[in-house]
């Protein structure tokens, strides 16, 4: 299916490349767009160097963005793949929040009303579970996120959450996703947090669950907001976690 993309040219602080822009690579959904599912890659505490798609942290997320489109496309899933202008959160510019808000605007004035699910990498699962409150979001999906204990919660209210860290993570904390799961449960619509045994922050061990979570989790939603059933990805993060939501945490 081809891919279409959209730019956008920012405003840029000092010191920062000239040629800095946001970049989504959008794959259609085949007919009518009934949802869409927002990638969102990781990167660094503070850096305006501009991304590429060459740097890992964006390459790392195009095999979810596939396994999506390929398990949602043909029953109405959009799949939105973001690339922000600077490899750094940045302070108090949150950099990868103004992109992720930039590009709900475009889901938004492409496809208003329609659900939106949100996939995000470490720095991108902390942009996630920020841009949450979107009216259009129904779920999140943070991968080994970047959080403390000042991340805030009352932003997924409503929404459906699943939060996936391995316990051999060294660069960002498991415990501190736990502790941001517990604060969220009773605030979200659903709290799903899955402890990887063994599991590094890079998602190189034991990737094939990495994969059948995350776009399992998305796929779930997609399939109780359209009513339709979307067959072996959905049916895969039933079988995992056939408790959903009946405590934190699962331990796979």
């Amino acid at each position: 299916m081809a891919i279409r993309k959209i730019d956008d040219r920012e405003p840029e602080p000092a010191g920062s490349g000239a040629d800095a822009k946001a970049v989504l690579s959008i794959a259609r959904a085949s007919g009518e767009t009934r949802g869409v599912a927002l990638v969102l890659h990781g990167g660094r505490s503070k850096s305006f160097e501009s991304v590429r798609g060459r740097h890992l942290s964006p390459a790392r997320m195009l095999p979810f963005a596939r396994a999506l489109q390929s398990g949602g496309a043909r029953n109405g899933l959009a799949v939105w793949t973001l690339r922000n202008r600077y490899r750094g959160w940045n302070g108090k510019d949150m950099s990868p929040v103004q992109d992720a808000r930039w590009a709900l605007a475009h889901i938004s004035r492409e496809h208003p009303g329609v659900p939106v699910y949100l996939l995000g990498h470490s720095m991108g699962g902390l942009t996630a579970l920020c841009v949450a409150d979107h009216p259009q979001v129904e779920a999140v999906v943070a991968l080994a996120p970047w959080l403390d204990a000042q991340t805030p919660v009352e932003r997924v209210a409503g929404r459906r959450i699943l939060i996936v860290h391995g316990t051999k993570d060294r660069w960002t904390s498991p415990a501190n996703s736990l502790a941001y799961a517990r604060r969220a449960d009773g605030v979200a619509k659903s709290v799903d947090y899955v402890a990887l045994k063994g599991a590094g922050h890079f998602m190189f061990r034991r990737v094939g669950l990495w994969n059948s979570l995350a776009n399992g989790f998305i796929l779930d939603a997609f399939d109780a907001s359209s009513g339709r059933d979307l067959g072996r990805g959905a049916d895969a993060f039933r079988s995992l976690l056939p408790a959903s939501g009946a405590g934190l945490p699962v331990v796979l």
